[in-house]
């Protein structure tokens, strides 16, 4: 499709889209955090609880560059 193989459409796929969907999960954190009043360290919980599988989703692709290079 448009001379890119498949391949290359679920790399794009997975890199940038995946990052699109993380960064809006932040934004619903962040507006969860504030409709609830949480304070400084209510959010701090939030972020913590529920974007911690998203930092060892990005350390993923750290690891990965790294052991290319």
């Amino acid at each position: 499709m448009f001379g890119y193989t498949e391949e290359q459409i679920a790399a794009f796929g997975l890199s940038f889209g995946v990052a699109a969907f993380m960064l809006y999960m932040l934004f619903i954190i962040a507006h969860l955090a504030w409709q609830s009043k949480a304070g400084k360290f209510g959010t701090f919980v939030l972020f913590l609880g529920l974007a911690f599988g998203m930092v060892g989703f990005a350390a993923k692709f750290v690891i990965q560059w790294m052991l290319e290079k």
